[in-house]
């Protein structure tokens, strides 16, 4: 018997190989389709399917539908993938994100099987919760999703605001204001990917990856005109699992002393301690032509220096090639190796 109540939502993370080839997430979206028409990628490896409508038609439940598309996924391309299914996409990725490659994990569509997942979950893994509002949960010893699930919402309204306190709040206990899967085209974006060669637990050395990202990006926006709204920064750990951050820039823009601050922005809301990574993607977020900036593109006045060697660098690698010069921080062992990169949405990548 096929349960058909509630909405049936899985999210998967795909395990790309290095250096794939730029179309292959538009092969995977196609293949997809296939299941459902309701499907939105999610860069740089991830995909959201709603398949409430799908089940009736392949006659089997979530956790066996799933893993047709897990097989199709490998049979096709060779690429196994982690898969959360819950009845909303804030419990499919929760669920995806603990999940290794090759496995699934699904969440029942009942308020008991909502509650066993979620009430055990350090608070941190709620989205939206980063390192100061975990900070000010556990002075208060809310350390699980249980213990604020337990609480009255307007006591966390008092400690953490009235909008924040009521998401929380409605988070904790399994409830979203979005429950369908948008499957129009994302803004378009690019993304670089740095894989460490060996799982890595130095902080400067991950604020180094995060810098030859920035410089990758800043380098390829400029070069093609455009800008960017906003970055999201993706940490893949020794576990197989992902944290994935996002901040909105305060300006629109494409130098790399901006992009590099804010990247080290996100990375430091994660509060990692000893954290063994594997892998750090960045993503610059809706993009946009550099005319249409509604600001002109200017760095404060203490900037003007790093701004004029990132013109004469971009004449350089015009002229030299794109690793002649780069920042000094990354000239401890070696010149940086090429970040991986990753297309925009709209193809448009370089």
């Amino acid at each position: 018997m096929i349960a058909l109540d509630g909405r049936h939502i899985l999210h998967l993370r795909f395990d790309l190989p290095p250096g794939h080839d730029a179309e292959l997430m538009q092969r995977l979206h196609r293949l997809l389709e296939d299941f459902t028409p309701r499907v939105q990628i999610i860069e740089p490896d991830s995909a959201v399917l709603d398949l409430t409508g799908a089940l009736r038609y392949w006659k089997r439940d979530t956790r066996a539908l799933t893993g047709v598309v897990q097989l199709r996924a490998l049979a096709y391309y060779g690429l196994p993938s982690a898969a959360g299914a819950g009845p909303t996409p804030m419990l499919a990725a929760m669920a995806c994100a603990l999940t290794a490659p090759g496995r699934r994990t699904v969440i029942d569509d009942s308020p008991q099987a909502i509650d066993a997942f979620l009430r055990p979950r350090p608070v941190r893994e709620l989205p939206g919760v980063g390192a100061k509002t975990a900070a000010t949960l556990t002075e208060y010893g809310l350390h699980t999703v249980g213990d604020i699930a337990d609480i009255p919402q307007h006591t966390l309204q008092r400690l953490l605001g009235a909008r924040a306190g009521r998401t929380l709040h409605d988070r904790a206990h399994g409830h979203t204001d979005t429950t369908i899967v948008d499957p129009t085209p994302a803004s378009a974006t690019i993304s670089a990917e740095h894989r460490f060669a060996r799982d890595e637990l130095d902080p400067a050395a991950h604020r180094r990856a995060l810098l030859t990202l920035a410089a990758d990006l800043g380098a390829r926006l400029r070069d093609s005109s455009q800008i960017t709204t906003g970055l999201t920064c993706t940490v893949r750990y020794a576990d197989g699992s992902s944290t994935r951050r996002s901040r909105s820039l305060p300006e629109a823009t494409h130098h790399t002393v901006l992009l590099a601050r804010a990247a080290y922005a996100v990375y430091d809301t994660l509060g990692l301690q000893r954290a063994r990574v594997r892998g750090i993607t960045l993503r610059a977020d809706a993009l946009r032509p550099a005319e249409r900036a509604t600001r002109q593109l200017t760095l404060d006045a203490g900037d003007d220096k790093p701004l004029a060697i990132e013109a004469v660098a971009d004449r350089a690698r015009t002229r030299y090639g794109s690793h002649v010069l780069y920042p000094a921080a990354l000239a401890i062992n070696a010149p940086p190796l090429p970040a991986r990169r990753r297309s925009d949405s709209s193809g448009n990548g370089r």
